[in-house]
């Protein structure tokens, strides 16, 4: 504020100057007034220049505790937002929309508030119109364009324990699966641990997690639907609970990590549905010249319920060239067994088995432009039923952070 300041004192400054190249029958009387707080000057013996500049230092002074108070109301010193914009383009052949290329957008706004440095108030907000030939991508938005609530969280420490509760969220918020492959699709993104992570995004959730010293952590977590009429943790109410332990450590001139997830998901055919994840990882010292590799894989069972499997495996370059290369495979989604035996894509199946094995294969390269603006292309090819061509995805995802 001392320019503000300066800027404001300089036309009284110049004011004082002027009479020592003109006489005083030249003064501009009418200009020197409408610097002064007096309603009049007869002579320039008058104008008092240290009574001015006070009157000057005291406007500016009550502008600057003005402009102090409105940054003050703005947000507390505790508190950060964060911004980004996601724009997509690309399509899928074998859509309705046949070849067209669409142009979508996602919008987030991250608010997080500490009170004690220790606990964090978590609120994001989402916007778009997300959907259409794109919908492989994750663009963290809404179809509709409206601003949405997209999740509520509060964390807080517990005895050297982490809690959280929080709303639209995953009950598998604490969880350190073993996986450090990044990809931007939607299908592969959860490295075979679809359902064990109880990751759906909805309804009122909780859990803990506890990191020991020898490099083992454990977790907890529950989500229910919190907002249905059925309640929580309630006979007619769908929750699911879910624990995780997993390991990190030292292994051939990289590290590794290891997880086992196991969780009870309630159908909504009142049936639980028991999932046991396995993941597994390996990064190099180097990331260069050999990539991380991520596994992955997930078996279900259930009374009277035909099981199901999920399985993942990826690479993933972190200096490839400016960028970051990835490779993977892995199921969509859960499948189950054929009237042919494991892994058919047949669509004609027994009782229970709703969903064959079908497989997509997905190659991504992130770029970097500067520190708020990265490009990441995606080319993906995902099996379908017998009787139906495969779908070959190309898609560009243009993020900015801010």
């Amino acid at each position: 504020m001392k320019l503000f300041k300066k800027l404001l004192v300089a036309p009284a400054a110049l004011g004082l100057l002027a009479p020592m190249a003109v006489t005083a029958n030249e003064f501009n009387l009418t200009d020197v007034s409408d610097y002064t707080s007096t309603s009049e000057v007869e002579s320039i013996t008058d104008f008092d220049a240290a009574k001015e500049l006070a009157v000057t230092n005291s406007r500016v002074d009550g502008l600057e505790a003005r402009f102090n108070n409105f940054e003050a109301g703005s947000f507390s010193e505790t508190t950060t937002a964060s911004f980004s914009v996601d724009f997509a383009t690309g399509y899928e052949d074998g859509t309705d929309a046949g070849d067209s290329l669409g142009a979508y957008y996602g919008f987030q706004i991250d608010l997080n508030t500490s009170f004690t440095g220790e606990d964090s108030l978590d609120v994001s907000l989402d916007g778009g119109n997300s959907g259409g030939q794109v919908t492989e991508l994750d663009l963290n938005s809404t179809t509709s364009e409206a601003l949405t609530v997209d999740g509520v969280s509060y964390t807080f420490p517990v005895m050297g324990a982490t809690v959280f509760v929080g709303d639209n969220m995953d009950g598998s918020t604490l969880f350190s699966t073993a996986c450090v492959y990044g990809g931007p699709g939607n299908n592969l993104d959860d490295c075979g641990n679809g359902s064990s992570a109880i990751g759906s995004g909805s309804g009122t959730a909780l859990g803990a997690s506890y990191a020991f010293d020898n490099g083992i952590a454990v977790a907890v977590g529950y989500t229910g639907a919190g907002s249905s009429s059925s309640g929580l943790m309630t006979k007619e109410s769908n929750d699911s609970v879910a624990a995780q332990i997993a390991y990190t450590g030292d292994l051939f001139s990289g590290s590794y990590g290891v997880s086992f997830t196991g969780a009870n998901v309630e159908a909504s055919d009142n049936e639980g549905r028991n999932y046991y994840g396995f993941n597994g990882y390996w990064t190099p010292s180097d990331s260069g010249a050999i990539p991380s590799i991520s596994l992955g894989y997930e078996k279900g069972t259930a009374q009277n319920v035909t099981d199901t499997r999920q399985w993942f495996a990826g690479v993933q370059w972190d200096e490839a060239g400016p960028g970051t290369l990835g490779v993977a495979v892995g199921t969509i989604g859960a499948s189950t067994d054929g009237p042919n035996g494991p892994g058919t894509k047949s669509a004609s199946v027994r009782p229970h088995d709703s969903a064959p094995e079908l497989v997509m294969y997905e190659l991504f390269y992130s770029y970097a432009i500067n520190d708020g603006m990265t490009v990441t292309p995606l080319i993906y090819t995902k099996e379908t039923v017998t009787g139906s061509d495969d779908l070959t995805g190309v898609m560009v995802k243009t993020s900015f952070s801010f």
